[in-house]
């Protein structure tokens, strides 16, 4: 049975002050018991410390007891619940308080103390003791003081007071701990379990394939903060990727529509008599089918590079001259149109990487470049290494790319230009590739553009 959140907030927090009352009780308890029978224990000496002054001060004055003198002892025998018996060197008793009061006192102590008695352990509450002392005088022992006493006497009416009130206060507490507890569990496990609901609900709405829905949530707890700007992202990055989907999938017909469209009606024509088979317009043919079949080749070149082991054949390059023969055999092409192709490389710059991949990463940001130059148009290749990484920047001034154009650059089949005209661009998915070759020597590419400034394409090797 599964059981919500807030179910299970408020159960644990229940059972920590629960358990947090229960353990702050018994240790508290137990210390102040222990430090309770021993202010007890002191003072009941001091009883008996009293007890025998009084016998020595008032058998030093006569040698022996007086009828006043035992009428005082007697007093204070039964004020402080003792049994007092004083005896000469012969064993003879000159004076005996009784027990008769001790027995009775005795039995409403215990009617008193029930259960509180075991709080006490080691005091021998109930029982009857008897403690000899010495009856001193002028440092001569002259006989013995016998005080004897029943364990409750170390209680007063006011000892017993003080704990039950002790007793009851932390049962007090305990009760308005554990309402206060119930109600802060409350308040706690809805602020964190409602957030949570909203955003279970917005989830369930993108599942349902609304992902224009976003998780509106009111709460300062950072981790469902993240959580709530993680479902949004979720659900931007989805609706995103749809809208790929759905384009790419329509540039991916168009790609092949338009080539197929010219072959069927160059045949039609062909079939119709209107066209006489040329070698020029069989030279149109044969551009055309290049073309599908370059579409074909780079469909399935993409579908090895998505897979997870691209395989790279990895060796010690100097990646400096290595980018300078790249560079020099666009030149041609380049000064063929009027452009200019510059270069800023560190010297003898060595790393490993795939060789063939390192040309075709570089070789497909020359082309795209060369593809989207404006007239006089320059393109500056730079190489340095920095902070144990290795920078390759490729910088032209051609037309640039839109804004909302330059987050998609790297998406299969994407290309700014809507209309696709073979003769200003690829299939869109060279810088795909490119991105893809990068990231499998453990590097990155970013681009930056301004429209009609030009384009600046980063990678960022490992050194």
């Amino acid at each position: 049975m599964k059981i919500s959140l807030m179910k299970k907030l408020s159960i644990a927090i229940l059972i920590a002050i629960l358990g947090s009352i229960a353990l702050t009780s018994f240790i508290s308890n137990y210390t102040v018991s222990q430090k309770f029978k021993e202010y007890l224990i002191d003072e009941h000496k001091s009883k008996e410390n009293d007890a025998i002054k009084i016998i020595e001060d008032l058998y030093a004055k006569q040698n022996n007891f007086t009828n006043t003198n035992k009428d005082e002892i007697q007093r204070y025998a039964e004020l402080q619940k003792l049994y007092i018996e004083v005896r000469d060197l012969n064993d003879t008793t000159l004076y005996s308080s009784g027990n008769d009061y001790l027995k009775q006192n005795n039995h409403m102590g215990n009617m008193m103390m029930g259960s509180m008695m075991k709080n006490f352990s080691g005091m021998n509450l109930g029982e009857y003791t008897e403690n000899k002392y010495p009856l001193s005088i002028n440092n001569k022992n002259v006989g013995t003081i016998i005080i004897g006493y029943f364990g409750t006497s170390y209680l007063s009416s006011g000892s017993v007071t003080f704990m039950s009130t002790l007793n009851h206060s932390f049962l007090l507490s305990a009760v308005i701990a554990l309402v206060f507890g119930l109600l802060i569990s409350i308040v706690i496990s809805k602020g964190i379990s409602k957030p949570i609901i909203n955003i279970t609900k917005t989830a369930n709405i993108m599942r349902a394939g609304n992902l224009e829905v976003r998780s509106i949530v009111n709460t300062n707890t950072k981790e469902i903060d993240e959580l709530s700007n993680s479902i949004n992202y979720l659900a931007e990055t989805l609706n995103d990727q749809e809208m790929l989907r759905k384009r790419m999938t329509s540039d991916i017909a168009h790609e092949l529509r338009t080539p197929l469209t010219t072959l069927k009606t160059h045949i039609e024509a062909f079939i119709d008599g209107i066209w006489e088979p040329t070698p020029e317009r069989f030279e149109s043919f044969y551009e055309e089918i290049e073309r599908l079949t370059k579409l074909v080749d780079n469909l399935r070149n993409l579908a090895k590079l998505e897979q997870t082991n691209l395989n790279l054949n990895k060796s010690e390059v100097n990646i400096s001259n290595e980018l300078e023969k790249i560079i020099d055999s666009f030149k041609p092409l380049y000064i063929k149109e009027n452009y200019e192709l510059n270069e800023i490389i560190e010297p003898e710059i060595t790393t490993i990487l795939d060789k063939d991949k390192f040309k075709q990463i570089v070789t497909n940001l020359l082309s795209n470049s060369y593809r989207y130059l404006k007239e006089n148009g320059r393109v500056t290749v730079t190489l340095k290494k920095e902070n144990q990484n290795i920078i390759i920047k490729v910088i032209d001034t051609g037309i640039g790319i839109p804004e909302k154009d330059l987050p998609y650059i790297f998406e299969r089949f994407y290309r700014s230009d809507l209309s696709r005209n073979k003769n200003t661009g690829g299939s869109g998915i060279g810088l795909t590739i490119t991105k893809a070759f990068v990231e499998a020597h453990g590097g990155k590419i970013s681009a930056h553009s301004k429209e009609n400034e030009g384009t600046t394409f980063t990678i960022c090797f490992p050194a």
